[in-house]
């Protein structure tokens, strides 16, 4: 299935969209240092559920990065998230999350409610949830803004990979995927001086919407800590466990089951 991607204009920049498929709509949003060319072959098979919607949020892939672009928000990418729907006439969407991505979908499912219709959180649940997972975040943003001050902004996107996924991660990764974290180098460091969502329980718990809350067997505890936390707190959630790493597979059998009940 080919992409056809274009340009759209949102909250004032241009951000590089897709879709795929029709129907229902279902907007994927992806996580830091990140493009939707990481969802990849998930897509077509997203596609048979719904009108898949996969974009490049500001700053980061084929999107226009703002000049300068210094620091950003999880509220400004929920606002182009929201914005994007009503451009597309697309809402209310199943919104899919990976990692920072589900900050992102939380933030439009508090502040933009009427535009989603259930949330898929791909180990995308606020580290605020839980102290340790947020002291977590904190030294992973520490530790990414360092490495840009100290060798450049070309080295920021291996401070990140190694950091969420282990220490020597960044040579596993194939050289696209290098050079699309290395060129997103600017918007990562943008991200992580704005910090994730700031959200505890009893926000959470006023998004009433079906919620899928998927964590991964080998990636940092505090991941599966902060998706136990937020399938807790929210009212209607699913708690899933799969197998494999970071990258939660956003066309795995447990996200497809979720997505068909919720679109039946």
């Amino acid at each position: 299935m080919a992409a056809i991607g274009v340009l759209r204009s949102v909250n004032g920049v241009e951000l590089y969209v897709e879709e795929h498929g029709s129907g229902a709509p279902i907007l994927c949003i992806h996580g830091t240092g990140s493009s939707a060319l990481l969802w990849g072959d998930a897509l077509p098979e997203l596609a048979m559920l719904g009108r898949v919607i996969a974009f490049d949020r500001r700053g980061c892939g084929r999107s226009e990065r703002p000049e300068p672009y210094q620091r950003t928000s999880v509220a400004e990418h929920g606002d182009d998230a929201a914005a994007l729907l009503d451009v597309l006439g697309a809402g209310p969407a199943v919104i899919i999350g990976r990692s920072y991505g589900g900050d992102i979908a939380v933030d439009v499912a508090l502040r933009h409610g009427e535009r989603v219709r259930a949330l898929a959180l791909l180990e995308g649940a606020p580290s605020s949830l839980v102290p340790a997972a947020a002291a977590w975040e904190r030294e992973l943003d520490r530790h990414v803004i360092e490495a840009g001050a100290l060798a450049g902004v070309g080295t920021v996107g291996e401070a990140l990979i190694d950091g969420v996924f282990g220490v020597g991660a960044w040579l596993t990764f194939p050289p696209e995927l290098q050079r699309l974290f290395t060129g997103n180098g600017p918007a990562i460091l943008a991200e992580v001086r704005g910090g994730g969502l700031e959200v505890d329980a009893a926000a959470v718990a006023a998004i009433e919407q079906p919620a899928l809350v998927v964590a991964a067997d080998a990636s940092h505890a505090v991941f599966r800590e902060a998706a136990d936390a937020l399938a807790a707190a929210l009212p209607n959630a699913r708690r899933a466990q799969v197998g494999g790493d970071h990258l939660v597979d956003p066309a795995g059998p447990e996200v497809l089951a979720f997505l068909a009940d919720v679109l039946r």
